[in-house]
């Protein structure tokens, strides 16, 4: 296949930890070697272990599998492994290496790649879960599937380690679940699905099938995405057409109308919820530094902090917003009121971001200590406080038609406009500054803006996008001049069915109004502690407000006389839902004695736990005061005797009043150090239980690195193991002795031909070799080898056995792989046949010798060079001669060059390679007859020249 250029590179990013080695040998042992793709793998390995994944892989694939350097470039058709102790992330093709920053047990190395890839290929990316343990990867598939991107998981049931796995899916961050066997046959599908789309233009039957499928999403789900951008659109189509093997987009449209619920699956593959928490950190810094104190500023104690974060996917922006408002409250000591709405398309990540439960790996985007101080850790995640969820209301919304919320101090808008052609941008601005108070901020992300809209804004940070409303109409007329669904109608007259319903509405409610003002009495309606939440009618005869710190209870503003009964009836109603009706009290307001009828009356509760309560006052006309003179002075000292008693009754009780107060308020102060002790201690096991959440997940991480390294391991004594049995049966079947020892001359181990020489058995390995009894005449060995370890000089010797076998000794040093010296080894090769032949090929050789010796004629033998290799005795005598002046020189330079004449030459040289012999030549300085045969030597089947003399005749 060709190479696609570099920025067009797929990249397939592999991450597993525990039982990932099985799962990565299966998956490239099923993947041909010419992809056109780049591969890296992301394991959890051991920082303190050198990894031997890359010698393990090369054996299951013909790719090159190299270990990861610093700015490397990923290569189509090679496989890239993350070395030990090292962060990996992907910028501009290269990888990126770098020392991990996080503790051992809170890395999530697969996480941090994958969302780099995501970020760096885009839709050319393609990422894969394997086995392991935790939720690592998770996080990485989101941002993947976020970009246009592909992600691939592991069959849970093939899985060694199921954890990582089924952390993807029920995330819903799988596009394919298939075992790692299947998965390189989805990758080649993929790769040539996307060179036909890029070779290839849209066809009007591609435009016509796309708008029929925009067609069937407004009908079957209400929402228009014609506003989304093509491109975005149409990578999620592609991954559902494969994801059924379909690849013509009007049968994928055909497909849509027979199957409806494929129609809700693809909207919900449309809804991109790729989010995390305080994602931009520097941005979320200013926030915090700049923007939130500047909202905040002079506001006053009952002030209503109004905020809305438009497209919140599953809520971590949400929640990270709230936290940093949150530590802002607590650092300038303001204590305000917060309605944080967040809103989103999605219903099931609106149910995700209400439950605010979040898998482990947010520890890469939230620090230590708001992880402490926001959360609170569950087995197998982090939920968010309960503080802060109560900040942030949750609804579904469709930004786009649906009205906005109003009088916001903030809204955010993060990585929401990238997704939506220019029409709809242009649209939504206007709506945000709509939404937003003079002087609110508006929050987007770093690749978005505001347009052409700069009359609205005035930027506050124009790198992170921040930007504060400018006063203007411009945002009303756009929005009424707009096609939004909630604008559009305004001008047009309502439907006669709402215009009747309308005048119906308010006949009824002036009633109510006007039966409330005539015969009501004056009420209030309070919660269950008397705070009072409505007023109905003029109370200020019976409610004042107190001196002091202002409140709105209505017990503390009560009238003297008034106070006590109005609390009893209170806590009656409210701990037995006992109603007091019609209770008369008479209570002094200065000199005037005033009467009333109390009413106090629970209600029911339309929220849990609110506790209303309905108090109400009708007034009593006073006691007549026009009786006769003697009436009065007959009860007049029955009336004094009376207020006497009532008096004395009064002072006892306000006494044991008193006393209760006080014992109420030491038993108040006990309780409150009990509960501070009690609060204390709870803070030390809080403490001490985060230590050992903290130590389970460091032992978890480093289980997992074991559990890797342990698979390696096992790889590699398997492999071994085999390398041992061929070193076995090779040393078995060249029948050499072989002795290891190590620098003590103690043995190692030996072979079985070794115990022929000496007298070994299994049991001593381990023993000095000078304490074995050897079958050699030479006993000498020992020290041989010891000087090849002092001076690394080879020694080779042929030695006898008393048996009268021959062996060719040799002792080399023992050199590891690291190259150090660690012993010697001595081999012993039977060359007893050898000796032999060569002892008889010297006995026959002497013989023939000895017969030529006593032939009184003389005799040459010459080789094929015409060099002498023998003479004998009679040709010494003869020509005068000795050894030293004949064997080895040519014969033409015997006798002083005297025979190198023509005509011997061509005798030797012509005649007799044709024929096999000549006699008779007579030579030219003796009287002597020269004879040649051609002879064949039998041991060494060399061709040899045999000359013979005799005395000459003269012709």
């Amino acid at each position: 296949m060709p190479k696609p250029p570099a920025a067009e590179l797929s990249i397939v990013g592999l991450g597993a930890s525990a039982g990932g080695l099985e799962a990565f040998e299966t998956f490239f042992r099923n993947l041909p070697a010419d992809t056109g793709m780049g591969f890296v793998l992301v394991s959890h390995l051991d920082p303190s272990h050198t990894s031997i994944l890359t010698e393990i892989l090369q054996r299951t694939t013909t790719m090159p599998v190299v270990e990861a350097t610093d700015q490397m470039v990923v290569e189509a058709n090679r496989v890239h492994v993350i070395p030990p102790n090292r962060d990996m992330t992907l910028f501009q093709g290269r990888l990126q290496l770098s020392l991990p920053e996080r503790p051992r047990g809170q890395r999530m190395p697969i996480d941090a790649f994958l969302r780099s890839l995501a970020e760096d290929r885009g839709e050319n990316a393609v990422g894969i879960i394997l086995s392991g343990t935790g939720s690592d990867g998770t996080l990485g598939l989101r941002a993947i599937l976020g970009g246009g991107g592909v992600s691939l998981v592991q069959d849970p049931a093939t899985a060694q380690y199921d954890g990582m796995p089924i952390s993807a899916i029920h995330a819903g961050f799988a596009t394919h679940v298939l075992a790692p066997e299947l998965m390189p046959g989805v990758l080649q599908a993929k790769w040539r699905r996307q060179g036909i789309v890029k070779e290839t233009a849209p066809t009007p039957a591609t435009i016509g099938g796309m708008n029929q499928i925009m067609m069937l999403l407004r009908s079957g789900t209400g929402h228009d995405f014609s506003g989304y951008k093509k491109s975005t659109i149409g990578r999620r189509i592609e991954r559902r057409m494969a994801q059924h093997d379909i690849e013509d987009i009007e049968l994928y449209a055909r497909y849509l109308k027979g199957h409806p619920a494929e129609i809700l699956i693809l909207f919900k593959e449309l809804l991109i919820n790729v989010t995390s928490f305080f994602r931009d950190s520097e941005a979320f810094a200013i926030l915090k530094k700049d923007v939130l104190p500047q909202i905040l500023a002079d506001k006053p104690d009952d002030y209503v902090v109004r905020l809305w974060v438009a497209g919140c996917a599953t809520g971590e922006e949400a929640y990270s917003i709230a936290m940093v408002l949150r530590e802002v409250m607590e650092e300038s000591g303001q204590e305000l009121r917060v309605q944080l709405y967040s809103t989103d398309l999605d219903d099931d990540a609106i149910a995700t971001a209400r439950t605010g439960f979040y898998p482990p790996n947010i520890t890469q985007d939230v620090s230590p200590e708001r992880l402490r101080r926001f959360f609170i850790k569950e087995d197998s995640g982090y939920r968010v406080k309960k503080e802060i969820r109560e900040m942030v209301v949750f609804a579904i919304q469709n930004v786009i038609k649906d009205p906005p919320f109003t009088r916001m101090d903030l809204v955010s808008c993060r990585n929401l406009m990238i997704y939506l052609e220019a029409e709809l941008q242009n649209r939504l601005i206007p709506a945000f500054h709509y939404a937003l108070k003079t002087g609110g901020v508006l929050f987007l992300s770093p690749s978005e803006s505001i347009g052409g809209h700069t009359e609205l804004f005035s930027p506050l940070s124009r790198k992170w996008k921040l930007y504060r409303t400018a006063p203007s109409i411009a945002s009303t007329r756009a929005m009424m001049a707009s096609g939004l669904s909630w604008a559009t109608g305004a001008t047009r007259s309502p439907p006669v069915e709402v215009m009747t319903k309308t005048k119906e509405t308010n006949i009824a409610e002036l009633t109510r109004r006007a039966l409330v003002q005539s015969f009501a009495p004056v009420s209030v309606m309070t919660d269950c502690k008397g705070d009072i939440l409505y007023v109905h009618g003029d109370t200020s005869r019976y409610l004042r407000p107190p001196p002091g710190q202002a409140t709105l209870n209505a017990v503390e503003m009560a009238h003297e006389g008034l106070q006590l009964e109005l609390r009893t009836a209170l806590g009656q109603a409210v701990s037995h839902g006992t109603p007091t009706l019609e209770r008369d009290v008479s209570f002094m307001v200065g000199a005037e004695v005033r009467r009333v009828s109390l009413g106090v009356r629970p209600l029911p509760d339309p929220e849990p736990g609110l506790g209303l309560v309905l108090v109400s006052f009708q007034e009593l006309p006073a006691l007549s005061s026009g009786k006769p003179a003697r009436r009065r002075r007959a009860t007049g000292s029955i009336d004094r005797q009376r207020t006497e008693e009532l008096e004395r009754d009064l002072a006892y009780t306000r006494e044991n009043l008193q006393a209760t107060i006080e014992e109420q308020q030491s038993s108040n102060e006990e309780l409150k150090s009990a509960n501070e002790e009690m609060q204390s201690t709870n803070e030390e096991l809080q403490s001490t239980n985060e230590e050992l959440e903290t130590s389970k997940e460091e032992l978890q991480s480093v289980n997992e690195e074991l559990i890797t390294v342990n698979a390696e391991l096992q790889a590699k004594i398997e492999q071994l193991a085999g390398m041992q049995n061929d070193m076995k049966n090779l040393l078995d079947n060249i029948n050499v002795g072989t002795i290891f020892l190590d620098d003590r001359l103690a043995i190692r181990r030996f072979t079985r031909e070794a115990a022929k020489v000496y007298r070994l058995v299994n049991t001593d390995v381990g023993r000095p070799l000078g304490d074995i009894k050897s079958d050699l005449d030479d006993e000498d060995l020992l020290s041989k080898a010891q000087t090849v370890i002092e001076t690394l000089i080879p020694y080779e010797r042929e030695v006898r056995t008393t048996g009268g076998d021959w062996y060719l000794t040799r002792i080399q040093p023992y050199r590891t792989l690291d190259n150090v010296i660690d012993g010697v080894v001595i081999t012993f090769a039977n060359v007893s046949a050898r000796v032999a032949a060569e002892q008889a090929e010297q006995e026959g050789h002497d013989i023939a010798e000895s017969i030529a010796d006593v032939v009184d004629r003389p005799m040459l033998v010459l080789d094929g060079a015409f060099t002498v290799i023998f003479a004998n005795n009679a040709f010494y005598r003869g020509f005068k001669a000795s050894p030293a002046e004949t064997r080895g020189r040519s014969v033409y330079a015997l006798e002083n060059h005297t025979w190198d004449t023509p005509a011997l030459r061509d005798l030797l040289e012509t005649v007799l390679p044709n024929q096999q012999s000549f006699d008779g030549f007579l030579l030219d300085n003796r009287q002597m007859r020269l004879s040649g045969r051609r002879i064949v030597c039998g041991a060494s089947n060399r061709p040899l020249i045999l000359l013979t003399f005799e005395e000459g005749v003269a012709g």
